[in-house]
């Protein structure tokens, strides 16, 4: 595996593909730099080498040139999170972006303009990859939230670098979480997967088995479980058609020795609002009219007691509606085990889109052994797949 420790960048112009999709409020200003803080290292690893850096990403999902998709928008963000002048081109391909490159001296920065304002980026095009490369002198992905995707410039450009292709810090820290949990993990091994679904989480949990020690099934998904062994759900969330399946994975699990934990009460509420009245129930017990909207207090000391013993833990999707405030304490209470198991030396993966939102939310961030920058990438790698953008570095 190549990463940039493997190159010294002196006077190398490092072409990086960085996921600088960023949301931007009104006024087109940046809300939340976390993506752009998580690619400064390689950045700077490589200003510092004495190289200079040249930046390509995509904004949104852009029908052709739209001002409101510019990346123009992210230049005073980046330059304060750098700390250096970021210079900008509105191109990324052609005579004024070439120009643009070969006028970057040792140390300085440009950015080009969003990639999607071509469709031959979405397209993986060949000819507009090869465009790509003649910017600049060694290849450097760095986009995890993009590594699913066979795009010209996360996968088609690096056959343009047979020799000069790397992974950036991201990318590589990434790479080395997931492994930690499906490859080197200490065990017990400990995956938590929530949210409302069974049907999205199907193959993690197919592929996944054989490598945890314990499952908690949290979550709207784990009322299709209750339901598929004769609970009584009331108005709870459950896909009927995949009962079957949800009886299936139990009984894989129980084959390969795998302790599957389900909540045993729930907190029910007669609506789906943060003022509805609530009681707590036993999970199999819900009353007509009522649905569960969060993991009981029961259920709360279970799962503290199975992620205090686990070495190794996974969390992919929240215990409850956690955007209201009224049934976030599961999930809260979830992210307190998760950072102390964490404080006493287990290593802690938050990832996929509601748990990193619920981790920012109620500032578990730095009480994680790692969050993942990239929802879909993520998830794909816990289902086994080999995603075009890393396989694309390593060949």
């Amino acid at each position: 595996m190549k990463t940039l420790n493997d190159f010294n960048f002196e006077n190398k112009k490092a072409l990086i593909r960085v996921d600088f999709n960023v949301p931007l409020n009104d006024k087109l200003e940046v809300t939340d730099n976390t993506r752009i803080v998580s690619a400064k290292p390689t950045i700077i690893k490589i200003l510092e080498d004495g190289g200079s850096c040249i930046l390509m990403s995509h904004l949104g999902r852009p029908k052709g040139a739209e001002e409101a998709f510019s990346l123009r928008n992210i230049v005073n963000e980046l330059e304060n999170v750098l700390g250096v002048e970021v210079k900008f081109v509105d191109a990324c391909v052609g005579d004024k972006a070439e120009a643009a490159a070969a006028n970057l001296e040792p140390g300085q920065v440009l950015l080009l303009e969003n990639l999607r304002f071509h469709k031959e980026e979405t397209a993986g095009d060949k000819a507009f990859a090869e465009q790509l490369s003649k910017l600049g002198d060694v290849y450097v992905n760095d986009a995890f939230g993009t590594a699913h995707r066979a795009h010209a410039s996360t996968t088609i450009i690096a056959q343009f670098f047979p020799k000069a292709k790397c992974f950036g810090y991201l990318l590589e820290q990434e790479i080395e979480s997931i492994d930690k949990v499906m490859k080197t993990g200490e065990k017990p091994v400990l995956a938590i997967l929530g949210g409302a679904k069974v049907s999205s989480k199907i193959t993690i949990i197919e592929n996944i088995l054989d490598k945890i020690d314990h499952l908690i099934i949290g979550g709207g998904m784990a009322f299709t479980f209750v339901k598929a062994k004769g609970g009584k759900i009331g108005n709870s969330i459950c896909e009927d058609d995949k009962m079957e399946l949800a009886l299936e994975i139990l009984k894989q699990a129980e084959q390969k020795n795998v302790k599957v934990h389900i909540p045993v009460d729930v907190v029910a509420a007669d609506a789906f609002s943060n003022d509805a009245n609530t009681q707590v129930v036993d999970i199999n017990d819900i009353p007509d009219g009522w649905e569960g909207v969060d993991a009981g207090p029961e259920s709360r000391k279970q799962f503290h007691d199975v992620v205090m013993q686990s070495k190794t833990i996974l969390w992919n999707g929240p215990l409850g509606v956690f955007e209201m405030e009224s049934f976030a304490k599961g999930t809260i209470e979830l992210g307190n085990s998760i950072a102390e198991a964490t404080k006493n030396g287990a290593f802690s993966l938050v990832g996929g889109g509601d748990s990193v939102a619920a981790v920012k939310q109620f500032g578990f961030e730095d009480k994680v052994s790692y969050v993942s920058t990239g929802g879909g990438a993520m998830l794909e790698s816990l289902e086994g797949k080999k995603l075009p953008g890393i396989a694309a570095i390593l060949e």
